[in-house]
């Protein structure tokens, strides 16, 4: 599918200019002071949730009863899940797995896409051994002050 972009201002002024885009394509409306948003027909977003849900259910179905070869479908399409360490990257899998499976039953995505950037982090973490030991501490906390709670 195409996007078309248009300045948030063009769907105020000149609705004729973007309404028509949506025959062919998804339409990206830019804003300076908030995130963009995106307009589509309600047929292709439709069809396009559907296949998500089916998708996410299919790949859940696999995972339960071979993770070997839900890890193995994650690992080709997210291939830094190898820089997890072992353990690590079955509870990525699974974590991703249930967002993406809850996600597509409610229709939030969010936690999804919060969870594969958090992973993603760390994985990018563990791919730094230096990195991923200072991390681990101990900490040097000569230099640090003890902060009361809220409210105290």
């Amino acid at each position: 599918m195409t996007t078309r972009t248009f300045p948030f201002s063009t769907l105020i002024n000149k609705q004729t200019s973007v309404f028509p885009a949506l025959e062919d394509a998804d339409v990206i409306l830019e804003r300076r002071d908030a995130e963009n948003l995106v307009l589509m027909r309600s047929e292709r977003f439709n069809a396009m949730a559907d296949g998500l849900r089916l998708a996410s259910r299919s790949l859940s179905i696999i995972a339960r009863a071979n993770r070997s070869m839900a890890e193995e479908v994650f690992a080709e399409e997210l291939p830094w899940l190898t820089w997890l360490p072992a353990e690590a990257r079955f509870e990525c899998v699974s974590e991703l797995l249930n967002h993406l499976l809850a996600g597509a039953e409610t229709g939030l995505f969010l936690p999804f896409a919060r969870a594969l950037r958090e992973w993603t982090s760390t994985a990018e973490i563990y791919s730094d051994p230096e990195l991923a030991r200072r991390l681990r501490g101990p900490f040097d906390t000569s230099d640090s002050i003890e902060v009361g709670g809220p409210g105290e």
